[in-house]
C-alpha cells in the first residue's frame, strides 16, 4: 500500500492509503453526506474544485458503470473515503471505483477516520486543503504551506471552467411542446432529460450567452442549472437574467441558479460555513408547510429570512423555500413575473424524488405564458 495523507489549512494532517492516482491535488475540503450515488457525485460540474469526503464508511461497492455520468468526466479535485469497496459488485459496473479515479487522475486518499473529520469541518467550516500521496508526500510543514498558497472558494469564478463551449439540443421525447433555453452553468446530465420527458426540447447554451442569443431560441422558458464557484462573481449572469425577467419569459432556476436569480432580483449571497452536501437534506415549502427530502450540493447560499417579502426592480418577491435544520433559504419566488427558482436540486440524480414536480411546475407556468 502506498502511503498518503489529507493535509487542513488549519495545519491538521489526516494519513491514509492511496486511492486512485497517486500525486497532489489543492481544493477546499468539504463532506457530502449521501449513502449512494457516488458516481453521480464525482461528475457533477458543481464540485470543481473541492476534495470531497464520503460520510458513508463504504464506498465504491457498486464499482462504475457507463450510464450514470452526471458529465463527460469527474470534476472533484480530490477523493477522501474510509473504507473502499474491495470488490464492487453491480450488473453494471464495468470496472472498479479505484480503475476510474486512476483513469480519470483524480488523487484520493482512503483509511482516513472520515466521522472525525466531518465533526472537525462542522466545527471549523469547510476550508483549503490538499490530497498528496506517493513522490508528492512531504513533511507536514512544507504539505500544509501548499495547502495554504491555494486560492480560496470565496470569490472564485468557476463556472466558466465547466460550461459547454457550444449550444447543443436535447430533443423532447414523444413530440415537443416546449422549448427551453437552459443557461450552462454546470448543468447535469439528468437535467435536459428530466425535461425532455415532458416534451421539452432544451437548447443549452454557453454561459457566455447574450439575452438576444437565448431569444433567439425563441423560447417558452429560460432554465438557470447549477454550477460551482461564488456567485458573486457572475456579474455576466445575472445580467442575462434580469434581461429574462425584463422580456417576462418563464424562468426557472435550480441551485446555483437560485442564487443567479436572487442576485438578480436584488439579494446578495454568502458564504454558508461548511454548506449542504448530500440527498437527505429537508427543505419546507413556505406557502404549504410541506416538507420535502431533497438532494443538495451548495457551500453559497441567498440573504433573508424565510417567507420574506420584498421589492425588487420586477415588482414582489418571496423566499419561498427554507431548510429547518440552519435555517438557510432554499428557494426564491417572484410574486409579478413568471419566475422561481430553488436551492436543490429536483433532478435528484441520485436522491429521493420529492422534488421532481417543480418541472412540472415549469411546464405549467411556460403553458400560462402562452
Amino acid at each position: 500500500m502506498t502511503d498518503a495523507a489529507l493535509v487542513l489549512e488549519d495545519g491538521r494532517v489526516f494519513r491514509g492509503e492511496a486511492y486512485g492516482a497517486l500525486g497532489a491535488s489543492l481544493g477546499e475540503v468539504v463532506f457530502s453526506t449521501g449513502m449512494t450515488g457516488y458516481q453521480e457525485t464525482l461528475t457533477d460540474p458543481s464540485y470543481h474544485r473541492q476534495i470531497v469526503v464520503q460520510t458513508a464508511p463504504q464506498i465504491g461497492n457498486t464499482g462504475w458503470n457507463d450510464e450514470d455520468d452526471e458529465s463527460g468526466r469527474i470534476w472533484v479535485a480530490g477523493y477522501v473515503v474510509r473504507d473502499p469497496a474491495r470488490v464492487p459488485s453491480n450488473w453494471r459496473s464495468r470496472r472498479s471505483l479505484d480503475e476510474e479515479l486512476t483513469r480519470q487522475g483524480v488523487v484520493g486518499v482512503a483509511g482516513i477516520d472520515t466521522r472525525m473529520l466531518t465533526r472537525h469541518l462542522r466545527e471549523r467550516g469547510a476550508m483549503r486543503a490538499g490530497v498528496f500521496s506517493g513522490d508528492e508526500l512531504a513533511p507536514a510543514e512544507e504539505m500544509v504551506e501548499r495547502v495554504r498558497t491555494a486560492p480560496e472558494m470565496t470569490g472564485a469564478d468557476l463556472a466558466g471552467d465547466v460550461t459547454t463551449p457550444r449550444p447543443y439540443v436535447v430533443e423532447a421525447v414523444g413530440g415537443r411542446r416546449f422549448t427551453v433555453a437552459a443557461l450552462d452553468l454546470g448543468i447535469k446530465s439528468n437535467t435536459p432529460r428530466m425535461m425532455a420527458a415532458r416534451g421539452i426540447e432544451v437548447h443549452v447554451l454557453p454561459l457566455s450567452s447574450t439575452v438576444e442569443e437565448v431569444a433567439a431560441v425563441n423560447p417558452d422558458g429560460v432554465f438557470l442549472s447549477n454550477g460551482p464557484g461564488d456567485p458573486a462573481t457572475q456579474a455576466h449572469a445575472v445580467e442575462l437574467t434580469r434581461g429574462v425577467l425584463d422580456r417576462r419569459i418563464p424562468l426557472f432556476g435550480i441551485c446555483f441558479g437560485n442564487q443567479i436569480l436572487g442576485r438578480a432580483l436584488g439579494r446578495d449571497t454568502y458564504k454558508l460555513r461548511y454548506g449542504h452536501r448530500g440527498i437527505n437534506i429537508p427543505v419546507i415549502d413556505v406557502a404549504t408547510g410541506r416538507v420535502a427530502i431533497t438532494a443538495q450540493n451548495h457551500g453559497f447560499a441567498l440573504e433573508g429570512e424565510p417567507g420574506e417579502e420584498f421589492g425588487s426592480d420586477f415588482g414582489r418577491v418571496q423566499l419561498s423555500h427554507y431548510c429547518p435544520n440552519d435555517g438557510t433559504v432554499e428557494g426564491v419566488r417572484a410574486l409579478d413575473v413568471p419566475a422561481f427558482s430553488v436551492q436543490y436540486h429536483p433532478e435528484a440524480a441520485a436522491g429521493p424524488h420529492d422534488a421532481a414536480p417543480l418541472f412540472d411546475e415549469f411546464v405549467t407556468m411556460m403553458d400560462e405564458g402562452r
